[in-house]
């Protein structure tokens, strides 16, 4: 008896939860659906399923943050180190702060040959560097620190832009795991600082002469006649002093800062060497990035790059006009005298067919 009692109440149960199912809000069952609701019902299920040609939106952006180190050899009150400070500025607020940039200088995070290769291992750093040291991964890169291949800061840029260049470029990141952000970074021209007036290449035979160590850089200053010599920057003003060096060779925005005109009496304005500067990653760490990200880091770097150059050739002015009030004596050479004396350079290293090409996809003339 009890039992067919229970039976009968779990079936008045069962009967219950069935009404309620109808009404509003309960949510075990619906109403039959009308017509309407059953084609926007097959249209959402087509678009699920793949077969419809509705567009799906976009997942929500990357919120993750992001961060690269920069590495520089220069101090902290260089323009190049300034303009870094500046680039991770603008980064941080174009990414909304997605992508974060931290300034090391003064080689903090090592020298640039050790802070290239963790960027190549996939470290995310960033490092300030020129086409001399990037010419011993792509050869051909190296001609932009050659004597003399560029004039001035507007025909090193229009080189940046050349498909030749571009495929430098592609050569690097694909053969070498290294990430060009920007080539327009400019550090001015270089002059010799001396302690005897030097007006031809003649002037220079003999002399001891700190350069960039790179084939490109010593090769160029022995065909003007001196002797190349490699030595840290920060060790160039006790070598002059001590005689060790007799001279060398420099940006404004360098030999002013580090003094050097308290060791030398003269500068032979040769603009021999046109400093154009590049910051570069780890093709690995830059892949790593979202894709907007690699789009704001690249266009941001290049912009800053492009106005810090502005600022550069306005401070090596400055720069020169202190040096001056310090006693320098300011010698303007024969500039074409040294441009004939750097052409076997060319012949020795096999660029002479090259710059021909590039000067023509430029549209320069001589």
């Amino acid at each position: 008896m009890k039992k067919h009692v229970l039976a009968l109440a779990m079936a008045a149960s069962m009967a219950a939860l069935t009404a309620c199912g109808s009404m509003p809000g309960m949510g075990v069952t619906q109403a039959p659906a009308t017509e309407a609701a059953k084609t926007e019902a097959a249209k959402a299920e087509e678009a699920q399923s793949g077969d419809s040609k509705a567009e799906i939106p976009a997942p929500a952006a990357d919120d993750k943050v992001y961060t690269l180190k920069i590495s520089t050899s220069q101090t902290d009150q260089s323009l190049i180190t300034q303009a870094y400070m500046k680039l991770a500025d603008r980064v941080k607020e174009n990414s909304n702060g997605r992508l974060e940039i931290e300034v090391f200088p003064s080689s903090q995070l090592g020298n640039d040959e050790d802070v290239i290769e963790q960027a190549i291992q996939g470290a995310g750093i960033a490092v300030n560097t020129d086409a001399a040291r990037m010419g011993t991964y792509v050869k051909d890169m190296g001609i932009l620190m050659m004597g003399y291949f560029a004039d001035n800061y507007e025909e090193c840029r229009k080189i940046t832009e050349t498909d030749t260049f571009k495929g430098w470029e592609n050569e690097l990141a694909d053969k070498h795991g290294i990430r060009v952000l920007a080539f327009d970074f400019y550090d001015g021209p270089r002059h010799f600082m001396t302690n005897k007036e030097v007006k031809t290449p003649e002037d220079l035979k003999g002399l001891r002469v700190r350069t960039i160590g790179a084939e490109v850089c010593t090769e160029s200053i022995e065909a003007m006649g001196g002797t190349p010599i490699a030595m840290a920057w920060g060790e160039v003003y006790n070598g002059i002093q001590s005689k060790a060096l007799d001279a060398c060779e420099a940006q404004n925005t360098s030999t002013y800062p580090s003094r050097i005109y308290e060791v030398c009496k003269y500068q032979t304005k040769t603009g021999h060497f046109q400093l154009l500067q590049a910051l570069v990653c780890g093709e690995s760490w830059f892949k790593s990035l979202p894709e907007d990200l690699q789009k704001i880091l690249v266009d941001t770097a290049r912009e800053v790059g492009a106005e810090s150059a502005a600022d550069v050739l306005t401070e090596a002015e400055n720069c020169e006009k202190k040096m001056v009030e310090a006693g320098l004596t300011i010698v303007e050479p024969d500039v074409e005298a040294f441009k004939t004396a750097v052409e076997p350079a060319y012949e020795k290293l096999g660029y002479t067919e090259l710059r021909e090409q590039l000067y023509k996809e430029i549209g320069k003339t001589n």
